[in-house]
């Protein structure tokens, strides 16, 4: 590889990385009114921007609307024009400028105060016009600029990115925000269609249910596990029921204690396993996976008998990554 594009390449991402930890030290009071402003909110969150930031300010409405708050963006141009007339009282209008001093934006001011609306200023300059007239301001500044002119929104743009998508994560763990909720609002992608399609429909029944009875032996376990190739199996009593299950983990301390293959099933297994019901989507059974680490459960019937199975990976997909809501 050239040297020089080595080099240079390398400058900006040091440039943009360090504005991005750097933005640790804004989280302040403006912030934080920020996210309460987005969660009082009655109406919805509107962001305006010109140019780059305009740019930046449109993804930032998009995360927002993907993560449980109303949102649009409006372009300040457009505004003074008569699009204004989407904003309504109760709103609050987060505006994206690092100068604060956008005259498209501050032209729009007057008129939002007029209507009534919390006016959040995101911007590097604290003390510019925007912040002056804000609500709240949250911080974007830094240091400097990737490009070599100091011209090029670079390190800028990144910092206003990041800071959205914190305000947009915040808000969303504070209105509680969950995976059902994300499958309501992302229904045409594949994952929302998994997360919102039920065990019945994602789990795997029948004869590809991995179970033995608890009289089984540890080794006859082992081989339906292998079978199945769910990395766990059911064990059942003499009706059918669930008592337990054995997983790969139980596999391997068994051995770690000397368990021979002619132990039971009831001797390795984990008793009072977790469990859902058929009709539950499969959001909510991704919930309980992440909430006890584990990566696949029996769905039981009224009997608790396990009639089906569920693995992360038939609600995410191969190679998916489970989100930590919590």
């Amino acid at each position: 590889m050239d040297d020089d594009v080595k080099r240079d390449a390398g400058r900006v991402i040091a440039i943009e990385a360090e504005a991005v930890r750097a933005l640790g030290e804004h989280i302040d009071d403006g912030f934080r009114g920020a996210v309460e402003a987005v969660l009082a909110t009655e109406g919805r969150a509107i962001l305006i921007g010109i140019g780059k930031s305009g740019i930046v300010a449109q993804k930032i409405a998009a995360t927002l609307s993907s993560t449980g708050t109303a949102s649009f963006f409006l372009h300040p141009a457009e505004g003074v024009h008569g699009d204004l007339g989407m904003v309504r009282p109760g709103d609050v209008v987060i505006a994206v400028s690092y100068s604060g001093e956008t005259p498209e934006i501050l032209y729009l001011v007057p008129s939002l105060k007029a209507l009534g609306v919390k006016l959040v200023a995101m911007t590097g300059e604290p003390e510019s016009s925007l912040a002056r007239e804000a609500d709240y301001v949250i911080k974007t500044s830094v240091g400097r600029e990737a490009c070599p002119l100091g011209l090029v929104p670079t390190a800028s743009t990144t910092a206003a990115l990041v800071m959205g998508d914190a305000l947009a994560i915040c808000a969303m763990r504070k209105r509680g925000f969950q995976e059902e909720d994300f499958a309501a609002v992302h229904p045409g992608g594949t994952l929302g269609r998994r997360l919102l399609s039920q065990v019945s429909v994602l789990g795997h029944t029948g004869e590809a249910v991995p179970r033995v009875p608890s009289s089984a032996t540890f080794a006859a376990a082992v081989a339906e596990m292998s079978a199945k190739k769910f990395g766990i199996t059911a064990v059942t009593d003499e009706a059918g029921r669930l008592v337990g299950v054995i997983t790969d983990g139980d596999v391997r301390r068994a051995y770690e204690r000397g368990v021979t293959g002619e132990a039971t099933a009831a001797d390795v297994m984990t008793k009072n396993p977790k469990t859902i019901e058929l009709d539950v989507t499969g959001a909510r059974a991704l919930n309980v996976m992440e909430t006890y680490q584990i990566t696949a459960l029996f769905a039981v019937d009224g009997e608790r008998r396990p009639v089906a199975i569920v693995h992360i990976h038939d609600i995410l997909g191969r190679g998916a990554v489970a989100v930590d809501f919590d």
